[in-house]
């Protein structure tokens, strides 16, 4: 009677990890959400929990099956037969949904880490908008333009390290067909203002230069010419002191 328990009960462990295989392993899920994600890698979570929690039930059967192989040597050895493919069975399930779980659990982890990305690159193109619209209607003034130049400078040597990670996880979900409309929507929007953005920015850091360039050369010019104003206004007046009339004067000076 205890050896057709025993049976009973091996035949019901593989049965149950037969439905475990179906329901959690031969699913065709498709994850066109992240909530359809997030969901899949909870039940994983809770399928792994599961299994794990069988590894009781199996170290039981196990040792009621070599008690009876030790008392029952004929019946023990055909359920010991049994229970070595119940056993690998078991341990294949154990693998195979460890290994399930671990990739969902990837999977979820690349998606939070591209949506922490964008949120980085998105901060820093809302910065950029702001200092490309600071340079409009500057004040005709040097250090005004100057300064301007270099605040927006400073956010176009932003380093492009995190475009390169959206661009990479970005990528590898969409090949595994993770998510791919949504992420494809979301690269999509990024990219377009990061281009508009940048020409944009550039397109200003390159006027403000050559502005900068002009005012420059104008402020050199317009000091030259005080300097020359000022050497001529104490020619004159030395030439008034000493009481010299005009027609002595040099020609430059009349």
């Amino acid at each position: 009677e205890k050896a057709v328990n025993l049976k009973k009960d091996l035949a019901e462990m593989q049965e149950w990890m037969t439905q475990a295989e179906e329901e959690y392993l031969e699913k065709d899920f498709e994850y066109k959400s992240p909530e359809e994600l997030e969901n899949a890698v909870e039940e994983m979570k809770r399928a792994k929990e599961d299994v794990l929690q069988k590894e009781v039930r199996v170290k039981i059967l196990k040792d009621n099956i070599k008690m009876l192989a030790a008392k029952v040597p004929s019946s023990g050895q055909d359920l010991a037969t049994e229970l070595n493919v119940v056993l690998e069975n078991y341990q294949l399930l154990c693998n195979r949904i460890r290994g399930k779980c671990h990739t969902l659990e990837e999977v979820w982890s690349c998606w939070i880490e591209l949506l922490q990305y964008l949120d980085l690159e998105t901060a820093w193109l809302n910065n950029l908008e702001e200092k490309v619209q600071m340079t409009e209607n500057l004040p005709d003034k040097l250090d005004a333009v100057n300064d301007a130049l270099e605040s927006l400078e400073s956010v176009l040597r932003h380093p492009a390290d995190n475009r390169t990670q959206i661009r990479e996880l970005g990528q590898t979900l969409i090949d595994g067909g993770i998510l791919d409309d949504i992420i494809s929507e979301k690269l999509e929007a990024f990219n377009a203002r990061y281009e508009e953005l940048s020409h944009l920015a550039v397109s200003r850091q390159i006027t403000l230069e050559q502005q900068l360039q002009t005012m420059r050369e104008t402020d050199h010019m317009l000091q030259v010419l005080q300097e020359n104003l000022g050497e001529l206004d104490r020619q004159l007046t030395s030439y008034l002191t000493d009481r010299i009339d005009a027609f002595q004067m040099p020609q430059e000076a009349q």
